[in-house]
């Protein structure tokens, strides 16, 4: 595995098609940075809902709860339980994609400010 992340890649590849003429590179930079993450999680809609619901909550509370069955609905504590790594990274990143539907979740700024 290389110490390179993906954006150096992509800085290379850009520098090389600017040079070319192929591509503006600022205007691809800007796009690169405003992009999705390639390995946003997916999860079900359920856990997306209590994600939103409870963000201003504190994650290692969810796990808790979740661990112990006490979220209310047994599948949801369960499969929260079971993908923590999974229900971590949509809570932190606050974005997701749905398992059901493909649709893309990101929560926006004034809804994790509001739960504060």
């Amino acid at each position: 595995m290389s110490n390179e992340t993906k954006r150096d890649v992509f800085e290379v590849a850009m520098n090389h098609a600017t040079k070319s003429g192929w591509v503006d590179y600022s205007e691809m930079m800007s796009r690169y940075d405003a992009a999705l993450p390639d390995d946003m999680p997916a999860i079900p809609e359920a856990v997306g809902n209590q994600i939103v619901e409870d963000q201003g909550e504190h994650l290692s509370d969810e796990l808790h709860w979740a661990a112990q069955g006490a979220l209310g609905d047994r599948e949801l504590s369960n499969w929260i339980a079971d993908n923590e790594d999974t229900f971590a990274l949509a809570w932190v990143l606050g974005i997701w994609r749905v398992e059901e539907t493909g649709e893309i979740v990101k929560l926006e700024a004034e809804v994790r400010d509001e739960k504060d």
